[in-house]
């Protein structure tokens, strides 16, 4: 149940910290751990120059940051790497989707799913891409269950377009399956090149969060967004 708003309202960030310490299962000593599975040396060491070009394809798509949790995790199997690489890559930074719709689809999909090391990296992104904080606190407070169409307006913050990428995130994420009132609604608002874009990166990001999860990768677990790595 999420705990009632004080008269300073905590920001989107203590929100999601407040409730994965008070009703996350994982929120335990235990899961302050390394991760699950130890991380691949960086740089990482390749057996085959077909393991070395995988290693720079990742490298130049990271660039000019480092080899990430993430990829020192994937990097133990170089052809799943690789093929999540070119995936990613694709749904990042290859679609025609404005960044905010994107990083707030990656973002609830995070929250609904308690994929903490996600939210850390997208929901700075949203707001660099335009969403507000008041919207971002939106994307975080609101509970399961979304339904599109049942509020006159977006909930303060969020425009009509990024509320109906929330809500059909949520739907995706929770239901697999989408009321076809919801689907109506964002064909409405969408092309259908974008549709199939938003659907794509809902998707992608739903494997990712439970890769995260399940290995525990950034030791994010039950910790929040707000925890160091």
């Amino acid at each position: 149940m999420l705990p009632s708003l004080r008269r300073t309202r905590p920001s989107a960030a203590e929100f999601v910290l407040e409730t994965a310490h008070s009703t996350d299962p994982a929120s335990t000593t235990d899961s302050q751990k390394k991760m699950r599975l130890p991380y691949v040396a960086n740089p990482p060491p390749t057996s085959s120059s077909e393991e070395e070009a995988i290693v720079q394809r990742i490298q130049a798509r990271r660039s000019p940051r480092p080899l990430q949790p993430l990829d020192l995790t994937l990097l133990h199997s170089p052809p799943v790497a690789d093929g999540w690489n070119a995936f990613l890559g694709a749904v990042r930074t290859r679609t025609s989707l404005p960044a905010d719709l994107r990083e707030i689809a990656i973002s609830r999909v995070a929250v609904v799913n308690r994929a903490w090391y996600e939210w850390a990296h997208h929901a700075p992104l949203a707001e660099q891409a335009g969403v507000s904080k008041e919207g971002m606190e939106g994307v975080v407070r609101r509970e399961g269950g979304l339904v599109l169409g049942e509020e006159r307006a977006p909930p303060a913050g969020l425009t009509e377009e990024q509320w109906a990428v929330v809500c059909y995130t949520d739907e995706m994420t929770r239901n697999v399956q989408v009321r076809d009132g919801t689907f109506a609604r964002l064909r409405e608002l969408f092309t259908e090149r974008e549709m199939v874009e938003i659907t794509a990166t809902i998707a992608c990001y739903n494997c990712v969060s439970r890769f995260l999860v399940a290995l525990d990768v950034g030791e994010r677990n039950g910790l929040g967004p707000d925890a160091a790595h």
